[in-house]
């Protein structure tokens, strides 16, 4: 799960953090674009010593340079993380985006509400805070399970 409780149920305050899963590590991505690579020039190899190799040559580094830049692309819009923190007292969520902005959210736990919107919302069983007049989400990232299975574990967390 790409979430993980830092602290144990019983400690106080509890911290949990989220991220997006990482499907595809350095090393694989470095094996899948030396693999296209090598994909793309199988056609080519007749064309060895030809002047249309030359002409040709071009499109193909670019179709896997859009390979690799697509990929780190991908890679960074993913560094997300999410920190919940619950007091005894007080809630806060803190969300880095990818750009190094920083989003905090704070309420005062008694009056905060986990919800899960099972259709309603942007992505199936969309899990938000709400508390001190706004609402904010937490773990969109994630798959459909593992929002259910946060939805229960904030349930739980909340209750303690």
């Amino acid at each position: 799960m790409p979430y993980q409780w830092i602290t144990k149920p019983d400690e106080t305050p509890q911290t949990l953090r989220l991220w997006p899963h990482e499907s595809l590590p350095a090393r694989g991505m470095a094996a899948f674009v030396l693999t296209t690579f090598t994909l793309i020039m199988i056609p080519v190899l007749p064309l060895l010593g030809s002047p249309i190799l030359w002409g040709l040559l071009p499109f193909l580094l670019l179709a896997v340079w859009g390979v690799y830049f697509a990929l780190q692309r991908n890679h960074r819009a993913r560094q997300i993380v999410e920190v919940l923190t619950l007091d005894t007292d007080a809630a806060q969520l803190v969300r880095t985006e990818p750009s190094g902005a920083v989003k905090e959210w704070d309420c005062n736990r008694y009056w905060a509400t986990v919800t899960k919107y099972e259709k309603d919302g942007p992505v199936p069983q969309y899990v938000t805070l709400k508390g001190m007049g706004r609402e904010v989400e937490i773990g969109a990232f994630l798959s459909e399970e593992e929002r259910v299975a946060l939805y229960d574990e904030l349930q739980r967390a909340w209750r303690r």
